[in-house]
């Protein structure tokens, strides 16, 4: 028997030009409701049975387990994806500013961008995770030494007679 994560990911890969929109709206619309419905609620913890959380949500198996793959980084203590059946039992304890992040790297602004943030982080919170996560994007790149810099690789020498010397 295929497993539900293996599902997910055959569902994923499949996908053509012409299914992909299709499949995209009825996933993201899945895992709006879901979101929606947890930070209304100010849920920091769903458990049960994977079968018993997506009848709770109204929601297909399948984009069920889309759910748990795009939340489980998100969570205290991530779920091994593949070993899941319907009968599992999982508890997901949400970390939700780690959640408003990844959100964020998954560029989902339809998911960062529910009204219902606001009971659960301020808007200086948000403005902050939305500015680390700026920084974590930006590249540094680390000054190389002048000329006439003492050598990074510690011989004491000038870089121009050590290391720089081509």
């Amino acid at each position: 028997m295929v497993s539900l994560y293996e599902q997910w990911k055959d569902l994923i890969e499949n996908q053509t030009e012409k299914t992909f929109h299709k499949f995209w709206e009825e996933y993201s619309s899945t895992e709006k409701k879901i979101y929606s419905n947890i930070l209304e609620n100010k849920k920091t913890t769903l458990s049960g049975t994977v079968k018993d959380l997506y009848s709770e949500y109204e929601a297909d198996p399948v984009l069920f387990m889309g759910f748990l793959d795009g939340i489980n980084s998100s969570l205290k203590n991530e779920l091994k994806l593949e070993d899941l059946t319907e009968e599992s039992n999982i508890e997901l304890e949400i970390d939700f500013e780690k959640l408003y992040f990844n959100m964020l790297k998954a560029e989902a602004d339809y998911l960062y961008s529910l009204e219902q943030w606001n009971d659960i982080l301020d808007e200086a919170r948000r403005n902050q995770i939305i500015k680390e996560f700026k920084q974590s994007k930006t590249v540094r790149k680390e000054k190389s030494p002048g000329r006439n810099d003492p050598c990074p690789c510690g011989s004491g020498k000038k870089y121009k007679k050590c290391c720089g010397a081509n």
